[in-house]
């Protein structure tokens, strides 16, 4: 309110200045006419000064604000201040968009964001890899059209959104995505991917343990149940007990055997690395040691040839170590054929990275293993001939603890194989640097 009687007050001073000066010069007719030029002169400037406002709001921009006066002058502070305040909300509205991308890019989950019309608005680097999208050339495109599954464009449809949707990855069947979509904002949809594979196996894996471990209880189980009722309710000769507790004896030794291996596992994933917690342990001993049972299992039945280099040492479990070796030797004289030949080696070498290790090594000539099958072996139960397993005495579990205590010995297991023609089995493991080096 000051700044306009100010103004009004200067510009009456300003007509009364020419209208004296008029009056001077040229008497009363000079008067009007200097007041009528003061104010036509102001007018001029306030016209000037509204069109170089004008033109300024055709590029709006702080570098590129007018010089005026008067009422121009104050409109054009006021616009520069409602810009400056606009200009800051806008970087503040864009750095959050950048921190927004820059967090869901490192997310490990993939993130699309559609807009009202289900078109791709945004997606990091993961949900382009998931969903098989590229951002250059698909942002604006419908995600129904780009991902070709029936069950998500039936899921995307259908608006009921509360449980996510398990499906293959459009680029590769053997990846297995949990897809949930979100609403947010004005009718804008949140696409959320997430590679599940690795949790869909442990959960069949959980699922196959559960059943196999019911199945091989309940087999032993009921041989049990059947002979016990055949003893209590039918008269038997002695022979006949006999041969039937010898026969309940083996099943109560199956499932014996089957628990011993359960909780050997148990314990090995639960325990510390055995090459940091462990003792010294001498391979050579312990091979030596597998090589004699493995003698008196055969009983003359094949053709053993070993080699086995002294002194090399282990940090570890020896009993675990024991096992390991074990399983493996008495899978070659289980599987091999009479008169077949099986190799036990225990050798120094070196792996990948130059440590000095030693290298147990089993080759047999026995019945071989398809290539489907190798990298499943050390599943818990997984069995290529079930019958066959059976058969020798197996639980199923014997390779599943070798690759456990492997890995506890910071050690490296592999296995080559083909059907008719043997397998041969590789365990590598650190040496004792102390010893290495004497």
């Amino acid at each position: 309110m000051t700044a306009l009687i100010f103004r009004l007050v200067f510009f009456a001073l300003t007509l009364g200045a020419a209208s004296i000066v008029g009056q001077m010069a040229y008497g009363h007719q000079g008067a009007v006419l200097f007041a009528i030029g003061a104010a036509v002169l102001n007018y001029a400037v306030q016209v000037r000064s509204g069109r170089k406002v004008a033109a300024w709001l055709d590029d709006f921009t702080p570098e590129n604000i007018p010089r005026v006066s008067g009422w121009w002058d104050d409109l054009a502070a006021k616009l520069f201040r409602y810009l400056r305040l606009h200009q800051r909300q806008q970087q503040a509205l864009s750095n959050a968009l950048v921190s927004f991308r820059t967090a869901a890019q490192a997310l490990p989950d993939g993130v699309v964001t559609l807009n009202a019309q289900g078109h791709i608005s945004w997606c990091n680097d993961t949900a382009q890899d998931h969903l098989g999208l590229k951002l250059g050339t698909d942002i604006g495109q419908p995600l129904i059209n780009l991902v070709r599954n029936p069950a998500f464009h039936h899921y995307i449809s259908s608006r009921s959104w509360e449980q996510p949707l398990m499906m293959s990855a459009p680029r590769s069947r053997s990846k297995i995505l949990s897809v949930q979509l979100v609403s947010y904002g004005d009718n804008q949809v949140l696409v959320l991917t997430r590679d599940v594979t690795k949790v869909e196996k442990l959960e069949r894996m959980r699922r196959d343990f559960i059943a196999n471990v019911s199945h091989e209880l309940k087999t032993p189980l009921t041989v049990l149940s059947g002979f016990l009722e055949t003893i209590r309710d039918l008269p038997l000769s002695p022979e006949q007990q006999k041969e039937y507790l010898n026969l309940m004896y083996t099943q109560a030794n199956r499932m014996q055997n089957l628990v011993e291996d359960l909780l050997a596992l148990s314990a090995l994933e639960s325990a510390p690395s055995a090459s940091e917690h462990g003792e010294t342990v001498d391979l050579s001993q312990i091979a030596q040691r597998t090589v004699d049972d493995a003698i008196q299992l055969s009983g003359g039945k094949h053709q053993l040839d070993v080699q086995i280099t002294p002194g090399l040492l282990a940090m570890g479990n020896s009993a675990e170590v024991l096992s390991a070796f074990s399983n493996i030797v008495t899978n070659a004289v289980r599987y091999t054929p009479e008169k077949g030949a099986i190799s036990v080696r225990l050798t120094r070498t070196e792996n990948e990275l130059g440590r000095a290790c030693a290298a147990f090594v089993v080759k047999d000539t026995g019945i071989g293993i398809s290539a489907e099958h190798i990298p499943r072996l050390t599943e818990r139960f997984y069995r290529v001939d079930r019958s066959r397993s059976r058969e020798s005495g197996g639980t199923g579990l014997g390779l599943a603890i070798v690759k456990h205590v492997v890995q506890r010995h910071d050690g490296e297991l592999d296995i080559q194989s083909k059907p008719n023609q043997g397998s041969t089995f590789t365990l590598i493991m650190p040496l004792v640097r102390s010893v290495v080096t004497d």
